[in-house]
């Protein structure tokens, strides 16, 4: 089974940014975040990704990967 992962964990390490400081900027509930960064979402909110992708000079395509399920996940 296939799942929508969002880059986020790797585009903060890549950048340099806290959680809480991108939550900070974006004026971002820091739970609902992580649930983003945890991959546990079911709907996607396009305002922000909107903010992710201006935040992070990137486009959409640069924040999801389709991945294979693991067993135990």
């Amino acid at each position: 089974m296939k799942y929508l992962h969002i880059r986020l964990n790797e585009l903060l390490a890549e950048n340099g940014i806290s959680k809480n400081k991108i939550c900070k900027d974006l004026d971002q509930q820091r739970g609902n975040f992580n649930r983003y960064c945890r991959d546990d979402f079911q709907r996607v909110d396009a305002n922000l990704i909107i903010k992710l992708c201006e935040y992070f000079g990137c486009g959409v395509g640069d924040l999801f990967e389709i991945r294979e399920k693991d067993e135990e996940q």
